[in-house]
């Protein structure tokens, strides 16, 4: 895009401080008086600081914010692209600073600002809050002071409360929406123009049933991603597990957010077209019910001929269904090939470690998952089939209204229903799958080995982004630097195209390396932005922990294209080496084999009597001429000839064995004076085998050494232990401190807001006061048995580890 704005408004106000116009400097972004500081970092990274951060943002349009983890200020940097020159980035100097106006207590691992940049939002493990950016100017430096607030306190900046933050993301739909996912497996939605304490939407998130748990990775949610513009994708949440197990909620619309009206029109009418019209009764049920939530929660979609002819946005309206809970699908199983595969994990054998984040990538029509694993793999699907939204009926929702039955927010326990998981194969038609309340399957493109530096004594973390000029391309951001992933293949997308070509592999490129050695501690890059303009160049901005700006111009022509082979120029290709390999001929062979041998006629036997002045004499002086001369003077005239023409050939492959003679002389001499240090290494290799065949008779006489080996399933066991043996004691630890948190907020929580939360409920309807502390003995029992079966599991962790470590 090409801007030529001015960092002036148009009519500043008195006591806004706007930069003169005649002040303004535009140099290129990476050598901008922001990231070229000489001064060090106020820190060093530590083994308590986080591993990746990103602290670059972009508003997708002019503006590019960088937070200063020194000073605690925001930098809002005004860009041009493209601008002298076509692949050019030049930044407006000075830039403009806003600063908070309360002083943050945690730190700032990450930021993201809104669709249409007015607020942004600042986060780290140990709290949020959103800073909007207009406020007043300070008379001091002539900074923008901004207003400041802080989401969640109560839940998650509690003194008593230790519930992390595991990641926060704006709303698609929405301006004013936050999505959180925290540890105690409940993923918030907060409205930040009407409370922001209390969430508007809680999702108690409870993948598996009470006691039936495996291991601790398959309570542990770990990222969540919200869907894109594609059906019921657009009211999904993607919640992703430690074990890699991914789960979809749908719906979940924030109250009051923006929708196309032909999104909306499209859901609709497919839910009547094969929802209604189905001989399933299954199927005819979930329709029904999607489409009496379709019409309470958007009135105009009932009369779409008449009153929605002339809108293109619509607004959803507060409201959920009163006697049932949204389910939790999954988790997503790969489409099985055959029976062999029926069942199949959802988790690819080159898969190592722990799941650590998800992405979501809307291409066309395919919906494609990323799933980032601690071992440095990332795995790669595609919805199979399309997401349809699944209640749990017989599970009411706990409800805030206000004294005019007005819906103001909602809490509600999501289970997984492992009954409804079948396994879908390839040659089953999808239609009699559709609307019977099954997950979609997974189609598995490819798992991506990014080869990433060892971390001594903690996993790996890979941050994805998309590309916003190209989507297939993803961008990885790790400890070993930034790396492109470009798909080639898209299922859906390629078939609706009309290409009938075979499935590509991804290609990854390496975009920027950081990684000095085999191993790496800390990840140098602490920001990561991709710049696209509208005549299609795209850029990637980077920021090192010393505040160094990186700019990169990325490829984006011909990207996609599969590569094409010439036949014609291959033939020809194939023929030069035919001709280069004939030897060439320096002599010929005629000449190589000597002159002629020619017999020398008979003479009789008195010819020596005969004297050379005589006649006789002359003529056999003469016949012996003309033979010397016909043999041996011709082939010396062809020798020489010969010799003349083919003299330059000759000496240029002279001059090359000398040069050959010359070289291996060279190496030989090298040879010679690394002889030494190889007979030192070779001497020390000798000392260390020596030293190891001695410590292998040591072990060997241990006690431990002639066991029997494990069998299979104990090696399964062990396996397991290996992957979980951290994971299990930190979700005991989170469980009981959420458990003790909650009860305490409940034993301290004064009586006159239980008898406030009843007078609004009574409005509505009087509720039995037996069934609500049922209930909550119902939920504590449930937590109680996932304590009881987690302490289990860590007794026999611990046990498994004290017999390991006593057989070594």
């Amino acid at each position: 895009m090409r801007f030529n704005f001015d960092l002036e408004e148009t009519k500043p106000e008195p006591s806004r401080s706007a930069t003169p116009k005649d002040e303004v400097e535009w140099v290129p972004l990476h050598h901008h008086p922001v990231f070229t500081s000489t001064a060090a970092p106020a820190h060093e990274p530590t083994e308590d600081s986080p591993p990746l951060r990103n602290l670059l943002a972009w508003d997708g349009a002019s503006r590019l914010y960088f937070w200063d983890s020194d000073d605690l200020c925001l930098h809002r940097i005004s860009v041009r692209l493209g601008e002298p020159e076509p692949t050019s980035v030049f930044a407006a100097s000075p830039s403009k600073i806003l600063k908070p106006d309360v002083k943050l207590n945690f730190a700032v691992n990450k930021i993201s600002i809104n669709r249409n940049g007015t607020a942004m939002l600042l986060y780290g493990s140990d709290g949020l809050c959103i800073m909007y950016l207009y406020g007043r100017t300070s008379s001091k430096d002539g900074t923008t002071i901004c207003r400041t607030v802080t989401v969640g306190s109560q839940i998650y900046l509690s003194g008593t409360n230790v519930i992390r933050i595991l990641q926060v993301s704006w709303h698609p739909c929405s301006d004013t929406h936050l999505g959180i996912l925290s540890s105690d497996s409940v993923f918030r939605l907060f409205h930040l123009s009407s409370d922001l304490i209390q969430p508007e939407q809680a999702y108690y998130l409870q993948p598996v049933q009470p006691g039936r748990s495996r291991n601790a990775t398959s309570i542990c949610p770990v990222d969540f991603s919200f869907g894109g513009d594609h059906l019921w994708d657009c009211f999904s949440v993607f919640i992703l597990f430690s074990d890699g197990s991914i789960y979809i909620l749908c719906p979940i619309v924030p109250f009051g957010s923006v929708y196309k009206w032909e999104s909306i029109v499209d859901i609709y009418n497919d839910a009547q077209t094969f929802g209604l019209k189905s001989p399933n009764s299954t199927a005819v049920s979930n329709s029904n019910l999607a489409i009496s939530w379709l019409e309470a929660t958007f009135p105009e979609i009932a009369g779409q001929t008449t009153d929605g002819a002339d809108l293109s946005v619509i607004r959803a309206r507060p409201y959920a269904l009163f006697d049932a809970s949204l389910s939790l699908q999954g988790p997503l199983r790969k489409v099985s090939r055959g029976d062999d595969e029926a069942d199949s994990a959802f988790r690819g054998a080159e898969c190592e470690g722990r799941a650590v984040s998800f992405l979501y990538n809307l291409v066309s029509k395919d919906s494609i998952l990323v799933t980032a694993w601690s071992g440095g793999q990332l795995q790669i699907d595609a919805l199979a089939d399309e997401i349809q939204p699944v209640w749990n009926v017989g599970c009411p929702p706990r409800l805030r209204v206000d004294s005019h039955d007005n819906i103001h927010g909602l809490a509600m326990i999501c289970e997984s229903t492992s009954d409804k998981l079948s396994t879908v194969k390839l040659d089953q038609p999808l239609d009699s799958t559709l609307w019977l309340g099954h997950p979609p399957p997974l189609l598995r493109l490819a798992i991506v080995d990014l080869a990433l530096p060892k971390k001594a004594g903690s996993d790996s973390l890979v941050m994805m982004f998309i590309d916003p000029l190209i989507l297939e391309r993803i961008y990885t951001l790790h400890d070993g630097g930034i790396d492109s992933i470009v798909l080639h293949y898209l299922p859906f997308t390629s078939q609706n195209s009309g290409k009938d070509e075979t499935m590509r592999t991804p290609s990854v490129h390496p975009v920027l390396s950081t990684c000095q050695g085999e191993f790496s501690s800390h990840s140098p890059l602490s920001g990561f932005v991709s710049l696209s303009d509208s005549f299609g160049y795209s850029w990637i901005v980077a920021v090192t922990a010393s505040q160094e700006c990186i700019v990169l111009e990325m490829k984006t022509l011909n990207l996609l294209l599969p590569p094409h082979v010439d036949t014609e120029k291959k033939s020809i290709l194939l023929e030069e080496p035919k001709e280069r390999d004939k030897p060439d001929i320096i002599i010929s062979k005629e000449l190589l084999g000597g002159p002629k041998v020619v017999l020398v006629p008979q003479t009789s036997p008195n010819l020596r009597s005969v004297s050379a002045d005589s006649i006789e004499g002359r003529s056999m002086l003469h016949e012996y001429f003309k033979l010397f001369h016909e043999n041996y003077v011709e082939y010396a005239h062809k020798v020489y000839f010969e010799l003349k023409h083919h003299g330059p050939h000759l000496k240029r492959v002279i001059d090359y064995q000398h040069g050959r003679l010359g070289g291996a002389k060279q190496r030989l001499l090298q040879v010679e004076e690394k002889y030494s240090d190889l007979e030192d290494r070779i001497n020390d290799a000798v000392q260390m085998q020596n030293h190891l065949e001695e410590r292998l008779k040591r072990l060997r006489s241990l006690p431990g050494v002639h066991k029997k080996p494990l069998s299979t399933a104990e090696r399964d066991f062990k396996s397991q232990l290996d992957q979980f043996s951290g994971v299990e004691l930190d979700a005991l630890r989170s469980t009981v401190n959420a458990l003790t948190a909650r009860m305490r907020r409940h034993g301290q929580s004064p009586k006159g807001n239980v008898s406030n939360q009843r007078k609004l409920v009574s409005r509505r309807k009087d509720p039995v006061q037996e069934s609500q502390i049922s209930q909550l003995k119902s939920c504590l029992e449930k937590l109680s048995l996932v304590n009881s079966e987690n302490s289990k599991k860590v007794k026999i962790v611990e046990s498994a580890l004290r017999s390991q470590e006593s057989s070594i």
